[in-house]
């Protein structure tokens, strides 16, 4: 049975007056890091591109009611370490005693190529910043950002609108005996089908200030952003050149606020055609796959901009309610944890110089205490964030969520619009269907799961009635 404990906000009625603040803040680190995302050490070399925050504050005003408070920041990160969030509530509380610190949450664009957030993932080298290092930088970064985006409130209106863009692809190849790969081949005869299905629509939510001037962008996509993840520089992946495209293309100083959507079985990287893609940005000049990620994007919000700009919203209702959720851990059965103990000692007895050696004897050891645990550690808690604003639902959670929990929420959501959040408030690892688990292969097998299926169907339930409860 779940364990819910309600923050229950007051329904503020429709026309409520809304109030807006924006902030951005480079998060680059000023010294080489060990950057996150990959079974290996990777020390920086240079910056590719900077690593940002963005942070979005809202309230809403009425007559004899007590305001409601949301600030949300999107971080070009792996995924958001708990301790971060944390010690981020603890500094605002002294900072900004009016904001409710369980108001305040972090979400990551999933960005392979940011610093490590958590100690013992990887070795980092002598001179080379440490997670706790960045932690604490990024700690200042993000509380100064928030504290300036609190400042920044506004009157301000808002508007939604549905786009579409191929941004991501399921990444799971079946074949011939059932068993799955991530990025597995597709130019073989045992190739028989890509697992599961693709979330094309990007989710889209407009702020404008009093003279209808275009502030800052909302945009939730179904796909990480790791399409340079396997290199050795700083870089906020495509969303570092959709910014610039939309600013291109708006105004120099718009806001763009970055969200992932249930995508823990997606990946904005083609598994077939490949040549044919490769040609067409060849002939197109010779743009890279960041720029053509961000130009579909772009052309996306051009595409409802004029229907969003005719419809904007100056009262709405806006509710904000968290819940620390208990969900079923996933069990490690007996012969996974012989052949996480196998996997250890092999490791364990490799050569030192074997690239993913470190990483990997953590993930096998990691098994093998859950085992121990697991008759007293039978739960995960969780932090869920639902919002409210207007007709469009916004839902958190803090893991590499696969696509058809989310399909599953934004199906069965009352709200006209569903953007369902993953990595937020904390880092829980891959949260696989029953189907994916059947199959087998990384991001569905018992080193790469804290919860199961069972648990995924436990929050798609718990999200889904939070949010229809706003619209009762």
């Amino acid at each position: 049975m779940l364990i819910l404990t309600l923050l229950l906000a007051a329904c503020n009625l429709a026309g409520s007056e809304l109030l807006v603040g924006w902030a951005s803040t480079d998060i680059t680190p000023e010294r080489p890091v060990s950057l996150a995302g990959q079974f290996y050490t990777r020390i920086t070399k240079h910056v590719h591109d900077p690593i940002t925050a963005t942070a979005l504050a809202m309230e809403s005003r009425s007559d004899g009611r007590a305001p409601e408070q949301a600030v949300m920041v999107s971080c070009d990160v792996v995924g958001i370490d708990k301790r971060l969030q944390e010690a981020l509530r603890e500094r605002l509380r002294q900072t900004l005693p009016e904001l409710d610190g369980r108001k305040v949450l972090l979400n990551a664009t999933h960005t392979h190529t940011a610093p490590l957030l958590r100690e013992g993932w990887t070795e980092v080298p002598e001179g080379v910043m440490t997670p706790s290092e960045f932690r604490a930088f990024l700690t200042d970064r993000l509380s100064a950002a928030i504290a300036q985006a609190w400042r920044n409130r506004r009157t301000a209106g808002v508007s939604w609108a549905l786009s579409h863009a191929v941004i991501g692809s399921n990444r799971r190849i079946i074949y011939a005996d059932g068993g799955a790969r991530m990025y597995g081949k597709t130019d073989v005869p045992e190739f028989t089908n890509i697992e599961g299905y693709e979330d094309h629509g990007v989710e889209l939510l407009f702020f404008w200030d009093g003279d209808k001037k275009l502030t800052g962008i909302v945009l939730n996509v179904a796909c990480p952003s790791q399409v340079v993840e396997n290199q050795s520089y700083v870089s906020a992946d495509f969303w570092h050149d959709v910014r610039n495209e939309l600013r291109k293309r708006y105004s120099k100083d718009l806001f763009v606020y970055a969200m992932t959507g249930a995508a823990g079985d997606q990946a904005p990287r083609v598994l077939f055609r490949k040549r044919a893609e490769e040609n067409l940005r060849r002939r197109m000049g010779g743009v890279s796959e960041t720029a053509e990620i961000a130009r579909r994007l772009a052309n996306a919000v051009d595409y409802v901009y004029d229907a969003a700009k005719g419809d904007i919203r100056t009262g709405v209702t806006f509710v904000h309610r968290v819940e620390d959720l208990r969900l079923p851990v996933r069990k490690v059965t007996d012969a996974e944890v012989e052949q996480a103990r196998k996997e250890y000692e092999r490791l364990k007895n490799a050569p030192p110089a074997e690239r993913n050696r470190f990483a990997l004897m953590s993930r096998h050891q990691a098994v093998i205490d859950r085992h121990k645990r697991q008759a007293s550690d039978r739960d995960f808690p969780m932090e869920l964030h639902v919002i409210r604003l207007g007709d469009v639902a916004i839902a958190t959670n803090p893991f590499e969520l696969f696509l058809d929990f989310g399909i599953r929420m934004k199906a069965r959501s009352r709200a006209e619009q569903t953007l369902v959040v993953q990595l937020a408030c904390d880092y829980a690892g891959y949260l696989p269907t029953a189907r994916a688990v059947a199959a087998g292969g990384y991001g569905a097998e018992i080193p790469s799961n804290i919860v199961g299926p069972e648990g995924g169907q436990m929050l798609v339930d718990r999200t889904v009635e939070a949010i229809n409860s706003m619209w009762e």
